[in-house]
């Protein structure tokens, strides 16, 4: 029976990752963003929390890497809606699909209904903000665009206008100038524009 013996085998330390952090995409979905536990996690799997720790690591790293998989698949769709696009246009419409998705997404539906969401964590994620990087076409990393993006993109998550086309427009007017290639190539990223 080879749902048994999962652990046994070549191959087995990515299996048994993969099904520690989809048991805790589902625990985090069933119950919200840090209630889920390592004993809860291996219940789920049916090994002990000293296997999930082996295969996956700490609840942190767990937690991690479910968020990384949820972004890339939420990403997936933004690269294919900005391909070939540049400066305010791309901006203009990586935000607009990452937002829909995100909205769309369970899992983001449950961290965003967390009474504390825990900003610091998104904000400071050098994942995140490779994302935005990305996201922008940025030919060289700038971290201090990279940031405002996505405190930015983080405010449109969490409070969302009630109309989406005054939000569409927002979006168009303020976020996308800003990232137009002459203005982000006339402003050092080691100092703030005045």
């Amino acid at each position: 029976m080879a749902d048994q013996d999962w652990l046994i085998g070549r191959g087995r330390h990515d299996e048994a990752a993969e099904r520690i952090y989809a048991a805790a995409a589902n625990l985090m979905l069933r119950h919200g963003y840090d209630a889920f536990s390592i004993d809860a996690v291996a219940a789920e799997v049916h090994c002990s929390p000293a296997t999930v720790y082996r295969h996956a690591g700490s609840k942190a790293a767990i937690r991690d890497v479910v968020l990384r998989l949820q972004a890339e698949r939420i990403l997936d769709s933004v690269r294919e809606a900005i391909a070939g696009l540049t400066g305010p246009e791309r901006v203009v419409t990586a935000t607009t699909v990452a937002l829909q998705r995100l909205r769309a997404d369970p899992l983001a539906k449950t961290m965003r209904s967390m009474a504390a969401l825990p900003a610091e964590g998104l904000t400071d994620s050098p994942i995140i903000s490779r994302f935005a990087t990305e996201m922008v076409g940025l030919s060289t990393p700038d971290p201090l665009a990279a940031q405002w993006l996505v405190r930015t993109f983080l405010a449109l998550w969490y409070w969302p206008l009630k109309d989406a086309d005054a939000e569409s427009e927002m979006v168009r007017r303020f976020l996308g100038p800003p990232y137009a290639v002459d203005t982000i190539d006339s402003v050092p990223s080691s100092s703030p524009a005045t």
